[in-house]
């Protein structure tokens, strides 16, 4: 496990209260051009299939987390379905934030600040351990997939379109 010092945010707190283990994994996220996911994927060399980006959107006026490939984009109509409603748009970047306590490109699944329902792409299910923002940008978590699922008491659903 790891978690301590510098690295610690609140996502990495959650799993350790929960005796999840997982791995941090620093990179510099600097000098990016908007595409923080896959600047992640290529300072650190992992597949953007296995690399997940964490999305806000409005489900039916009601603000939901989707985990996505950064391969892939968000299928709105399939998070709407998955979440139980019938329509979903992109969330206001400053509402994203105020309900998670994380920044736009470090928003993580995990520790949010409000609970939000969240929604993981069947996708991660293909993989030993998967990555997703750790809350911070410039830092990962990479973990089973089982785990980042319990953690985040999540929904499985094809949600991403390659």
């Amino acid at each position: 496990m790891a978690g301590h010092g510098t690295q610690s945010t609140p996502a990495t707190a959650l799993l350790t209260r929960l005796g999840i283990r997982y791995s941090v994994h620093p990179y510099d996220a600097d000098g990016h051009d908007g595409g923080y996911g896959q600047a992640a994927s290529d300072a650190l060399g992992v597949p953007p299939e296995r690399l997940f980006k964490t999305l806000v959107a409005e489900v039916d006026d009601k603000l939901t987390v989707a985990v996505v490939p950064v391969a892939g984009s968000l299928d709105l109509k399939a998070l709407a379905a998955a979440a139980g409603g019938k329509k979903a748009k992109m969330a206001d970047p400053a509402a994203a934030e105020r309900a998670t306590g994380y920044v736009t490109g470090g928003i993580s699944p995990l520790g949010q600040r409000r609970r939000l329902p969240v929604v993981v792409d069947a996708s991660a299910a293909a993989f030993a351990t998967v990555f997703c923002s750790a809350g911070r940008r410039g830092l990962q978590i990479e973990l089973a997939p089982a785990d980042l699922i319990r953690a985040a008491g999540a929904a499985v659903a094809p949600i991403a379109r390659p």
